[in-house]
Protein backbone atom coordinates (compact mmCIF):
# COMPACT_ATOMS: atom_id res chain seq x y z
CA UNK A 1 0.00 0.00 0.00
CA UNK A 2 1.27 3.54 -1.14
CA UNK A 3 -0.06 5.91 1.48
CA UNK A 4 1.88 8.79 -0.04
CA UNK A 5 0.04 8.05 -3.55
CA UNK A 6 -3.71 7.75 -1.54
CA UNK A 7 -2.63 11.00 0.46
CA UNK A 8 -2.09 13.06 -3.39
CA UNK A 9 -4.86 11.02 -5.74
CA UNK A 10 -7.04 12.30 -2.61
CA UNK A 11 -5.97 15.84 -3.38
CA UNK A 12 -6.28 15.95 -7.11
CA UNK A 13 -8.50 19.44 -8.17
CA UNK A 14 -7.03 21.23 -4.79
CA UNK A 15 -4.68 23.95 -3.92
CA UNK A 16 -1.57 23.25 -1.99
CA UNK A 17 -2.53 25.87 0.91
CA UNK A 18 -1.99 22.87 3.43
CA UNK A 19 0.92 21.00 2.21
CA UNK A 20 3.67 19.97 4.07
CA UNK A 21 6.31 21.77 2.50
CA UNK A 22 6.30 25.88 2.49
CA UNK A 23 7.68 26.25 -0.32
CA UNK A 24 4.64 24.43 -2.07
CA UNK A 25 1.66 26.10 0.14
CA UNK A 26 3.45 29.29 -1.11
CA UNK A 27 3.81 28.56 -4.88
CA UNK A 28 0.10 27.14 -4.10
CA UNK A 29 -0.29 24.99 -7.37
CA UNK A 30 -3.39 22.88 -7.83
CA UNK A 31 -2.72 19.31 -8.26
CA UNK A 32 -3.98 18.35 -11.81
CA UNK A 33 -3.57 14.65 -11.65
CA UNK A 34 -1.31 11.94 -9.56
CA UNK A 35 0.26 8.31 -10.18
CA UNK A 36 3.44 6.96 -8.58
CA UNK A 37 6.08 9.08 -10.14
CA UNK A 38 4.02 11.49 -12.12
CA UNK A 39 2.03 14.71 -10.69
CA UNK A 40 0.57 17.62 -12.65
CA UNK A 41 -0.07 20.86 -11.12
CA UNK A 42 -0.92 23.69 -12.35
CA UNK A 43 -0.06 27.48 -11.08
CA UNK A 44 -1.13 30.86 -11.69
CA UNK A 45 2.03 33.09 -11.60
CA UNK A 46 1.46 35.79 -9.35
CA UNK A 47 3.69 39.51 -9.32
CA UNK A 48 5.91 38.33 -6.56
CA UNK A 49 6.58 35.21 -8.97
CA UNK A 50 8.06 37.47 -11.52
CA UNK A 51 11.20 39.50 -12.35
CA UNK A 52 11.50 43.55 -13.21
CA UNK A 53 10.19 42.52 -16.84
CA UNK A 54 7.15 41.12 -15.47
CA UNK A 55 7.52 37.65 -16.52
CA UNK A 56 8.34 34.45 -14.50
CA UNK A 57 11.58 34.67 -12.91
CA UNK A 58 14.04 31.82 -13.84
CA UNK A 59 14.50 31.10 -10.07
CA UNK A 60 10.90 30.77 -9.00
CA UNK A 61 10.85 28.34 -12.41
CA UNK A 62 13.53 26.23 -10.66
CA UNK A 63 11.82 25.96 -7.76
CA UNK A 64 8.83 25.27 -9.22
CA UNK A 65 10.62 22.23 -11.09
CA UNK A 66 12.54 21.40 -8.14
CA UNK A 67 9.33 21.26 -5.33
CA UNK A 68 7.44 19.50 -8.10
CA UNK A 69 10.17 16.56 -8.12
CA UNK A 70 10.41 16.52 -4.51
CA UNK A 71 6.58 15.70 -4.58
CA UNK A 72 6.93 13.46 -7.22
CA UNK A 73 9.78 11.21 -5.59
CA UNK A 74 7.42 11.12 -2.43
CA UNK A 75 4.48 9.80 -4.61
CA UNK A 76 6.71 6.52 -4.84
CA UNK A 77 5.81 6.17 -1.40
CA UNK A 78 9.63 5.00 -0.40
CA UNK A 79 10.62 4.53 3.57
CA UNK A 80 13.28 7.16 2.95
CA UNK A 81 13.47 10.94 2.09
CA UNK A 82 15.48 11.98 -0.90
CA UNK A 83 17.23 15.34 -1.12
CA UNK A 84 18.04 17.15 -4.67
CA UNK A 85 21.71 16.62 -5.61
CA UNK A 86 21.82 18.81 -8.77
CA UNK A 87 19.01 20.54 -11.16
CA UNK A 88 19.71 21.87 -14.86
CA UNK A 89 17.01 23.79 -15.91
CA UNK A 90 16.34 24.84 -19.69
CA UNK A 91 14.38 28.35 -20.26
CA UNK A 92 12.54 28.18 -23.78
CA UNK A 93 9.64 30.60 -23.87
CA UNK A 94 8.34 33.39 -21.02
CA UNK A 95 5.16 33.31 -18.82
CA UNK A 96 3.42 36.45 -17.73
CA UNK A 97 1.81 37.26 -14.10
CA UNK A 98 -2.09 36.41 -14.54
CA UNK A 99 -1.14 33.73 -16.88
CA UNK A 100 -2.06 29.90 -15.75
CA UNK A 101 1.36 27.04 -16.43
CA UNK A 102 1.04 23.83 -16.16
CA UNK A 103 4.25 21.26 -14.51
CA UNK A 104 4.39 17.94 -15.54
CA UNK A 105 7.47 16.10 -13.05
CA UNK A 106 8.33 12.42 -14.08
CA UNK A 107 10.78 10.25 -12.63
CA UNK A 108 13.54 8.72 -15.29
CA UNK A 109 14.98 6.09 -13.65
CA UNK A 110 13.84 5.21 -10.21
CA UNK A 111 17.35 3.62 -8.13
CA UNK A 112 17.85 2.65 -5.18
CA UNK A 113 20.23 5.72 -3.84
CA UNK A 114 19.83 8.49 -7.24
CA UNK A 115 16.50 9.29 -8.71
CA UNK A 116 16.43 10.49 -12.00
CA UNK A 117 13.66 13.15 -12.45
CA UNK A 118 12.31 15.60 -15.33
CA UNK A 119 9.71 18.25 -15.48
CA UNK A 120 8.25 19.93 -18.40
CA UNK A 121 6.80 23.54 -17.91
CA UNK A 122 4.02 24.24 -20.15
CA UNK A 123 1.77 27.20 -20.85
CA UNK A 124 -2.08 26.57 -20.23
CA UNK A 125 -3.09 24.66 -23.55
CA UNK A 126 0.11 22.63 -23.55
CA UNK A 127 0.75 24.38 -27.14
CA UNK A 128 4.30 25.99 -25.64
CA UNK A 129 6.74 24.75 -23.62
CA UNK A 130 8.23 27.13 -21.22
CA UNK A 131 11.10 25.50 -19.42
CA UNK A 132 12.35 21.73 -18.96
CA UNK A 133 14.23 20.38 -15.90
CA UNK A 134 16.27 17.76 -14.92
CA UNK A 135 17.27 16.65 -11.58
CA UNK A 136 18.79 14.20 -9.81
CA UNK A 137 17.91 13.41 -5.70
CA UNK A 138 19.48 11.18 -3.15
CA UNK A 139 18.22 8.83 -0.39
CA UNK A 140 19.11 10.30 3.11
CA UNK A 141 19.62 7.80 6.00
CA UNK A 142 16.48 9.53 7.75
CA UNK A 143 13.36 6.71 7.56
CA UNK A 144 9.68 8.27 7.17
CA UNK A 145 7.83 6.49 9.42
Amino acid sequence: MNKSLEMFESLVGQDSSKSISPLMRWLNPTLLSAEAGKLEFSYVIREEMTNPMGILHGGTTAAIIDDAVGATVFSLGKPNFYTTVNLAVDYFASAKAGETIIAVASITKNGNQIINTNCEIWNADRSRMIAMGHSNLIKIDTDRK
